[in-house]
C-alpha cells in the first residue's frame, strides 16, 4: 500500500507541469503595443512590490509563532515536529500566492491583446493563466502533504493517528499565511477600488480604468493582490485541511482494523482522490472555449462544460478508487463523496442566480437604482439575507447525508462510537470531494481578477470600443465566477471545518496521553486536569471524551464559547470593514488632491501620480491587517486556556455556524452590487453616466469590503481558529484555569 504516496506526489509533479505548460504558453502570446506593456508594467511593479512587503511582515509572525512551538514541543506540549511543519505549510500556502499572482500580472496585457482578434482568444488566454493559479495550488498541496507523510513514516515511530495530527498542523501555517493574504489583499485592493470609484466615476464621471485616474493602477494591482494571491492561499488551506482532516479522521475510525491494513486505506483514500482530481481538472480545463458572437449564459456555459464534465468524472472515478483500495463500506464512502460534489455544485449555481445580471435578483439590484442609492443598499442586503437560504440548507443535507452514507444507513445506531467515527470521516471526505476538482475550479476563479486587469489594460491604452466589448464581456463574467467561487470556498470551509472539529477531539486525545506521561515523569502541572490512565484514554472514543469534557449545551462553558465564537465573526468582519474605510479615505483624499492639484489630469495632457496610490493602499494593508489577523490566532488560545476543551469546542462551532452563514450573505450582496452596476452599464435603466448608474456604482462601493475582504475572510478565520485549537491542545489540557 506505501506505493500510494508516491502516486500522490506524482500526481502533484503532474499538477506543477501542466501548470508551468499553461505559464510558457501564456508569455509566449503577444503583450501588444508599447503602451499596453508599460501599464502591465506599472501593475506587475505594484503587486511584487505589495507582496515583497507583506511577506515581511508574515515572515517576523511565522517565526515568532515556530519558536512558541518549539518551546511547547521541548515541554512535552506538543511533539517536536510541529514548528517545521507550521513553516512549511506557510511557506507553501505563500508560494502558490506568489506564483500566482505573478502569472496574472503577466497574463493581463496578453488578454487584451488576444481579446482584439477575438472574444474565444481573449477567454482562453485568460483562463488557462487562471488555471496556472489552480493547479499551482493542488501541486504544492499534494507535494507538502506526500512529502511529510513519508518523512514522518521513515523518521518517526508514530503510530497513524500521531502521523496524521501532526501533519494537521501544517494545516496551521497554510491557515495563518492565507488569513494575512487574504485580510491584507482585501484591504489593499478595496482601498484603492472605494476610492477610483467614488471620485473617478461619481465625482468626476470618467470611465472605469480611465488612465486619467490616479487610483486606477493600483485599483488594479488589487485585483491580484487580494482575488489572485488571496484567494490562493485561502484555497490551497482549504484543499490541504480537508485532505489532512479526513485522513486524521480515517486514522481514528478504522484505528481497529490497523493490522489487516485498512487503517492506511482510509488515510490514503482522501488523498488518492485528490490526485485523480488533478489529472481530470486538466481535462476540464482544455474543454473550456466559446464561440464570438454570444451572451453572458453562454459564456458561463463555457466555463461550466470544463467544471461540469472535470465533476462528473470525478464522481465516477471515485467509485473505481475505493473498490480498488478495498475500503470497508466503499460503496457508502463513495457516496459521500458524491454529496460533496454535489452540494459544492448546487452552492456554485445558485450563487451564480444570486449574483449573475443575467438573471432576476441582480436585475431588482439594478432596478431599485430607478430610485436612489438608499434603495439599492436595501435591496443589495435584502438579496444577501435570502440566498443564505439554499446554502445553509445544502450544507445542512450534506452533512447528514454524506454522515448515514458512511455509516451504511444504520439510523438505530445512529451516534454509537463506531458509527460515529465513521460518519465523521464521511462528512470529511465529502468535503474532499467538494474540493477534488479545485484544480480547476480555482482557474474559473483566478480567472476573473485577469480578465478585469484585461479590460483596465484596453482602456487605458486606447483599443477601442470592439476590443472593450470584448474584454467587458470577460469580465462581467469574471465577477459571476469571482462570486462562484467565493460560495464554493465558504461552502468547502464549513465542511473542512467539520471535520476539524472532530480532529480536535483526537488531538486531545494525544494530548492527554502526554500529559498522563509529564505526570509520571514528575512535570508539575497548574491543575489537575486528568483522572485517567494512558490505557483509559487510548480505549476511550469521543463520546467518552465528550462526556469527560461535559460537552454539552447545559455547560455554561460551552455557551459562553458559541457567544464568543458567534461574536469573533462579526468583530472581524467589524475590523476588516473599518479598516477598508480608513485606508480608503486616505485614498479618495489623495485623488482629488492630485485632481485638484496637477492640472491637466482631467484634459490627458499630464500623467498622475500612480505610484503614490500605490503606496497608500500598500502602507494601510500592512498597517490594517495585523490586529485582525492575530485576534484569530489568540482568541482560541485565550478561551482554551480560560474554558479548557467545553469551551473551545463552544467557540469552534459558534464560529462555524455564524460565520459561514454572514459569509455567505456577504459574498453574495457584494456581488450582486457589483453586477447590478455592470447590469446598468451594458446600457439598461438610463446606462453609464446616468444617475441609477451613480446609484450602483454607491451599492458597489459598499459591496466590495463585502465580497472582497471580509466575506471571504470569515472563512479562512473559521478554519484558523480550529487549527490553532488543535496545535495548542496541549496548553489547553494543561492549563485550564476554569
Amino acid at each position: 500500500m506505501d506505493y500510494i504516496i508516491y502516486l500522490v506526489l506524482a500526481a502533484s509533479v503532474v499538477a506543477l507541469g501542466f501548470a508551468y505548460y499553461f505559464y510558457k504558453s501564456m508569455l509566449g502570446e503577444d503583450e501588444g503595443t508599447d503602451l499596453m506593456k508599460k501599464i502591465a508594467l506599472h501593475v506587475r511593479k505594484g503587486a511584487m512590490a505589495y507582496l515583497k512587503q507583506q511577506y515581511k511582515v508574515v515572515i517576523i509572525v511565522f517565526i515568532i509563532l515556530a519558536v512558541i512551538f518549539a518551546v511547547m514541543a521541548y515541554f512535552n506540549l506538543q511533539n517536536e515536529w510541529v514548528w517545521f511543519a507550521f513553516l512549511t505549510g506557510g511557506f507553501f500556502s505563500g508560494l502558490a500566492g506568489f506564483f500566482g499572482m505573478k502569472t496574472a500580472t503577466y497574463a493581463s496585457a496578453r488578454t487584451a491583446n488576444a481579446a482584439r482578434k477575438s472574444l474565444n482568444d481573449g477567454l482562453k488566454v485568460a483562463f488557462r493563466s487562471g488555471a496556472v493559479m489552480g493547479l499551482t495550488v493542488v501541486g504544492l498541496a499534494l507535494l507538502d502533504i506526500s512529502l511529510w507523510f513519508i518523512i514522518l513514516t521513515s523518521f518517526t515511530d508514530y503510530d497513524m493517528i500521531a502521523i496524521t495530527t501532526t501533519m494537521l498542523t501544517f494545516g496551521m501555517g497554510a491557515s495563518t499565511q492565507a488569513l494575512f493574504a487574504r485580510v491584507g489583499g482585501g484591504i489593499y485592493t478595496k482601498a484603492a477600488d472605494v476610492g477610483a470609484d467614488l471620485v473617478g466615476k461619481t465625482e468626476y464621471n470618467i470611465p472605469e480604468d480611465d488612465p486619467r485616474n490616479p487610483a486606477t493602477i493600483a485599483d488594479n494591482v488589487g485585483d491580484n493582490v487580494g482575488d489572485v494571491a488571496g484567494m490562493g492561499a485561502d484555497l490551497y488551506e482549504s484543499y490541504a485541511g480537508s485532505i489532512l482532516a479526513t485522513a486524521a479522521l480515517g486514522a481514528a475510525a478504522f484505528a481497529r482494523s490497523a493490522a489487516d491494513g485498512m487503517q492506511l486505506k482510509a488515510i490514503f483514500a482522501p488523498m488518492l482522490i485528490a490526485a485523480v482530481g488533478v489529472l481530470l481538472s486538466v481535462i476540464g480545463i482544455f474543454l473550456v472555449r466559446t464561440k464570438e458572437d454570444t451572451n453572458m449564459k453562454q459564456l458561463l456555459g463555457a466555463l461550466s462544460r470544463g467544471t461540469n464534465t472535470s465533476s462528473i468524472l470525478i464522481a465516477i472515478a471515485t467509485f473505481f478508487i475505493l473498490w480498488g483500495l478495498g475500503i470497508e463500506n466503499w460503496l457508502g464512502i463513495s457516496f459521500s463523496v458524491v454529496v460533496g460534489l454535489l452540494a459544492g455544485v448546487i452552492i456554485g449555481k445558485f450563487t451564480e442566480y444570486y449574483t449573475s445580471q443575467s438573471y432576476r435578483p441582480t436585475k431588482k439590484v439594478a432596478e431599485s437604482a430607478n430610485t436612489g442609492p438608499a434603495t439599492v443598499i436595501i435591496s443589495g442586503l435584502g438579496l444577501g439575507m435570502i440566498s443564505t437560504a439554499v446554502p445553509v440548507i445544502t450544507i445542512g443535507v450534506a452533512i447528514i447525508l454524506a454522515y448515514l452514507c458512511a455509516i451504511g444507513f444504520d439510523v438505530n445506531n445512529f451516534l454509537s462510537a463506531e458509527n460515529l467515527s465513521l460518519g465523521l470521516y464521511g462528512i470529511g471526505i465529502a468535503a474532499v470531494g467538494m474540493l477534488s476538482t479545485l484544480g480547476i475550479t480555482l482557474a474559473t476563479d483566478a480567472y476573473g481578477p485577469i480578465a478585469d486587469n484585461a479590460g483596465g489594460n484596453a482602456e487605458m491604452s486606447g483599443l477601442g470600443a470592439e476590443v472593450r466589448k470584448r474584454t467587458d464581456a470577460l469580465d462581467a463574467l469574471g465577477n459571476t465566477t469571482a462570486a462562484t467561487g467565493k460560495g464554493f470556498a465558504i461552502g468547502s470551509a464549513a465542511l473542512t471545518a467539520l471535520a476539524l472539529l472532530a480532529s480536535y477531539v483526537e488531538e486531545i486525545k494525544i494530548a492527554l496521553v502526554r500529559l498522563a506521561e509529564n505526570a509520571s515523569n514528575g512535570l508539575a502541572q497548574v491543575t489537575d486536569t486528568i483522572a485517567l490512565s494512558v490505557e483509559q484514554i487510548e480505549a476511550s472514543s469521543l463520546i467518552d471524551f465528550m462526556e469527560y469534557y461535559q460537552v454539552n449545551l447545559m455547560n455554561p462553558k460551552v455557551l459562553v464559547g458559541v457567544f464568543i465564537g458567534a461574536m469573533m465573526s462579526f468583530l472581524f468582519c467589524g475590523l476588516t470593514m473599518n479598516a477598508v474605510g480608513r485606508a480608503a479615505q486616505k485614498m479618495v483624499e489623495e485623488v482629488r488632491r492630485q485632481f485638484r492639484e496637477i492640472k491637466g489630469i482631467l484634459e490627458g495632457k499630464a500623467e498622475p501620480d500612480y505610484a503614490r496610490c500605490v503606496g497608500i493602499s500598500t502602507k494601510g494593508a500592512q498597517q490594517e491587517m495585523l490586529f485582525p489577523s492575530l485576534l484569530a490566532i489568540v482568541t482560541p488560545i485565550v478561551v482554551g486556556v480560560v474554558f479548557g476543551v467545553a469551551g473551545v469546542l463552544g467557540l469552534l462551532i459558534g464560529g462555524l455556524s455564524t460565520g459561514f452563514v454572514l459569509a455567505v450573505f456577504m459574498a453574495n450582496a457584494g456581488g450582486a452590487w457589483d453586477n447590478a452596476k455592470k447590469y446598468i452599464e451594458e446600457g439598461n435603466h438610463g446606462g453609464k453616466g446616468s444617475e441609477q448608474h451613480k446609484a450602483t456604482v454607491v451599492g458597489d462601493t459598499v459591496g466590495d469590503p463585502f465580497k472582497d475582504t471580509a466575506g471571504p475572510s470569515l472563512n479562512i478565520l473559521i478554519k484558523l481558529m480550529s487549527m490553532v485549537s488543535i496545535v495548542m491542545a496541549g496548553l489547553t489540557v494543561s492549563f485550564t484555569l476554569i
